[in-house]
């Protein structure tokens, strides 16, 4: 946990860096701070602007890219190459300062071909993951609380169950009338349609869901589903209707602020802080993208172990809890001496310098290759929403996050998305019932 909480603090530094790095104000700064050392090494524009956000994005990118090489193939922390995920910070955040610095050295038509076609082309990829993981969560959060009524007729899961389902439509329809009130004014036809769209396709896959064909392929499949996938799509058109630009009179919340400043500043921070928690997140959910989880590992592992009569796995927890309540009754019925007791301390520890803090003996958690090819889709996005569309010459001191109306149209379009990937979710078992027959 520690050391995806540091990664997604490296991310959400980053992203900030490279947000500040949108107008001249980050360099005047910087200027003072060096006497004017800056202005001298920074010609034009290279360390502000389009540029110097694809520059900074991109050195931690490449950092990423490095580490997810170097990791290729860790299945346990038996692996040497596993205390290059959780360890080595010093020497890690030196190479990571040393590519920023790197990539002001790397002439500007790089990054124009690199920020154009291939952060875009990342960006996008990196969207559409999140999306897949939605879909992945609202399934798994929904078969989780039906295990948990029918192994235990629990009354609390099945409370929780329809509890979290009518919030979740609550909150939905809740938002679909705030944003009828405040953002689809006459004349204001694009968020009219974004708004009137989501409310169709939202009541739409609700009744899909629970469709006699639909569940008789899926008996699972309900509207506990369908209300966090509708829930989150409302949510991402309310976000884009709230941060497009008000040149229409179509957004009264920029209008409202009390200071566009302060106003611009915290959404900033919550957009970044919004993307590291995504990304982290994101970044651990391997199996739900079709890679090998450590279960996966382990499994493989103790089937191959079977055959040829071999042990390979550390003792659960539970198994080295009885061994040592043996040793201690053994000890006290006088059959073994007192020091039994510290030479099975001394042998839970003496293996390679782990002990039972050591979670991922048997297996990682995630999959450290791809946890880093996701924070490398991650900084591409973070470039892409940065970039994209924006007033350079007339941001100001700071530079609005996400308030262009590319920005508006890709939330706009990733809910729509989202709701064609969990509708597939529950249509593909119809037509391959030989791919889902388990």
């Amino acid at each position: 946990m520690a050391t995806r909480i540091a990664y997604a603090v490296i991310l959400l530094f980053n992203s900030i860096v490279a947000w500040l790095m949108l107008t001249p104000w980050a360099l005047k700064k910087l200027e003072q701070l060096t006497l004017d050392y800056m202005a001298i090494t920074c010609q034009g524009k290279q360390c502000y602007g389009f540029v110097a956000v694809q520059r900074v994005n991109f050195a931690l990118g490449l950092f990423h890219f490095a580490l997810a090489i170097l990791l290729l193939g860790v299945r346990s922390s038996r692996d040497s190459r596993a205390a290059l995920q959780n360890g080595y910070w010093g020497p890690k955040i030196v190479i990571w300062l040393a590519f920023v610095v790197m990539t002001f050295f790397i002439p500007e038509a790089f990054f124009q071909v690199w920020g154009k076609y291939f952060a875009l082309a990342g960006a996008m990829i990196f969207v559409l993951l999140g999306l897949i993981l939605l879909v992945d969560l609202a399934h798994t959060w929904a078969e989780f609380c039906l295990e948990k009524i029918e192994n235990y007729d629990s009354k609390a899961w099945r409370a929780l169950l329809i509890g979290s389902t009518l919030g979740m439509y609550t909150m939905s329809f809740a938002m679909t009338i705030v944003m009828y009130i405040f953002f689809a004014n006459s004349g204001c036809a694009m968020n009219q349609a974004a708004i009137t769209v989501n409310l169709i396709v939202l009541l739409i896959i609700s009744a899909i869901s629970v469709h006699p064909v639909i569940q008789e392929y899926n008996p699972q499949a309900g509207l506990a589903q369908s209300a966090m996938v509708a829930v989150y799509c409302t949510y991402l058109t309310m976000s884009a209707v709230s941060m497009e630009p008000d040149d229409h009179h179509c957004n009264p919340l920029i209008r409202a602020s009390g200071t566009r400043t302060a106003s611009i500043v915290i959404g900033a921070i919550v957009t970044m802080l919004t993307i590291a928690y995504t990304t982290t997140r994101a970044a651990t959910q391997g199996f739900a993208l079709g890679s090998q989880t450590s279960h996966s590992y382990s499994k493989l592992g103790s089937e191959d172990a079977a055959e040829h009569g071999l042990v390979d796995t550390q003792p659960s927890a539970s198994r080295r809890e009885m061994r040592a309540e043996a040793l201690r009754s053994a000890v006290e019925a006088g059959s073994l001496p007192a020091n039994a007791l510290d030479d099975d301390d001394e042998d839970e520890e003496s293996n390679d310098g782990h002990g039972d803090k050591d979670d991922e003996r048997g297996g990682t958690q995630y999959n450290y290759s791809l946890f880093h090819v996701i924070f490398l889709l991650a900084t591409c996005w973070v470039a892409t929403l940065l970039t994209q569309n924006i007033d350079f010459e007339n941001a100001g001191d700071f530079a609005a996050v996400g308030r262009t109306y590319w920005a508006s149209w890709v939330k706009i379009v990733s809910a729509w998305v989202a709701y064609g990937i969990y509708t597939w979710s529950l249509v593909a078992p119809i037509t391959m019932p030989d791919r889902f027959g388990y």
